[in-house]
């Protein structure tokens, strides 16, 4: 449970695009931030993704992790948990991971719902999901 207000950052990590949500101050509402192109390597994106922690003023991480349906841990999600690790080292702020099986589908659900052609879906797809994976994290954590 979060026990003070805290602004939270969340990270839904693709091959080519990174979306990023970021929390209101109170860390109870999510809200897209903005697309990064990843940079193809480890160091990169954690740069990249420390700096924007820092910019953020960001009390915490959530990175998406891509686990497989039956919930273990493949090859694409071992690199995200290097990639968190690796954000928490370089921001000095605690990164946690969330299950995001399914909130790309969930976006573009949201986006079909809103009769959003897939064209026009290219460049914020990755934000939404980083927004309900950020929004899931928040809801959480109200419960407990």
């Amino acid at each position: 449970m979060l026990l003070f207000a805290m602004r939270v950052l969340a990270v839904d990590v693709g091959e080519k695009r990174i979306g990023t949500a970021l929390s209101d101050a109170g860390g109870k509402i999510a809200q897209g931030l903005k697309l990064l192109a990843s940079s193809g390597s480890l160091a990169g994106n954690v740069a990249a993704l420390a700096e924007l922690a820092r910019q953020c003023e960001a009390d915490r991480v959530v990175v998406g992790l891509p686990k497989n349906l039956d919930g273990t841990i493949g090859p694409n999600a071992q690199r995200i948990i290097a990639l968190a690790k690796g954000i928490g080292d370089a921001s000095g702020v605690p990164v946690e991971l969330w299950d995001e099986r399914f909130s790309t589908d969930e976006a573009h659900r949201i986006f079909d719902m809103a009769s959003v052609k897939r064209k026009k879906r290219k460049g914020v797809i990755d934000i939404m999901a980083a927004q309900i994976i950020l929004q899931g994290y928040l809801d959480a954590q109200g419960r407990e």
